[in-house]
């Protein structure tokens, strides 16, 4: 995957989005040797909330910096109750991680196993339990302009043409709203073979 991603690096502009830390991110995209921020274009840690161009950072704000102390220790004890009530199939543990620039929230727990995960992804669409934890958090939290659960574009990028691959594409999905997005041409791929087959066909690789 590396080799097609530098073979289309000399045709096109490339990058990710994830809602990682960077540090998890380099484990996943990266090598002992190679910085991933020297493998891609642009690099948006954070669902974009710490960017890196060319290898340099670009400007970031920390979550805990723009909300303030008091209002996020709020949060934080909201969600913590909220999902201590929750009555869903399965928990397991860490059900809410800081970062930077956000606050992941997993009524399942990111403990969770990845099969875990997936039987509780098809429940959640089923039962709409991410979908009413976001209502309760605005009627909560009406004045703090907060998004919940969206991996919006970046700003201070050229849209003028992007192609985001992501598996989770669907309504609800954490690709969905950059899937969607009209700046956007979405691509749904299975995994990453598909995504590399995807590729190498879209740019004659």
């Amino acid at each position: 995957m590396l080799q097609l991603l530098s073979a289309l690096r000399h045709k096109v502009a490339i990058g990710f989005v994830g809602g990682s830390d960077l540090a998890k991110q380099q484990e996943q995209l990266g090598t002992p040797q190679i910085p991933v921020t020297t493998l891609f274009d642009f690099c948006f840690s954070e669902n974009g909330l710490t960017a890196y161009r060319l290898g340099s950072p670009l400007s970031s704000q920390t979550f805990i910096g723009w909300l303030g102390e008091t209002k996020y220790k709020e949060l934080v004890k909201f969600i913590l109750h909220y999902v201590a009530d929750l009555d869903i199939p399965v928990k397991r543990g860490t059900f809410l991680e800081f970062r930077n620039g956000m606050v992941n929230v997993s009524p399942i727990g990111r403990n969770a196993s990845v099969a875990e995960r997936n039987e509780y992804q098809r429940y959640d669409l089923e039962n709409k339990v991410r979908e009413k934890f976001i209502e309760a958090l605005r009627k909560e939290f009406p004045d703090i302009g907060l998004t919940y659960n969206e991996r919006n574009l970046p700003g201070g990028v050229d849209y003028t043409t992007i192609h985001f691959f992501g598996d989770k594409t669907f309504e609800g999905g954490n690709d969905y709203e950059i899937y969607a997005d009209k700046r956007t041409v979405g691509h749904s791929v299975e995994n990453p073979e598909d995504c590399y087959k995807q590729l190498k066909a879209l740019f004659d690789l």
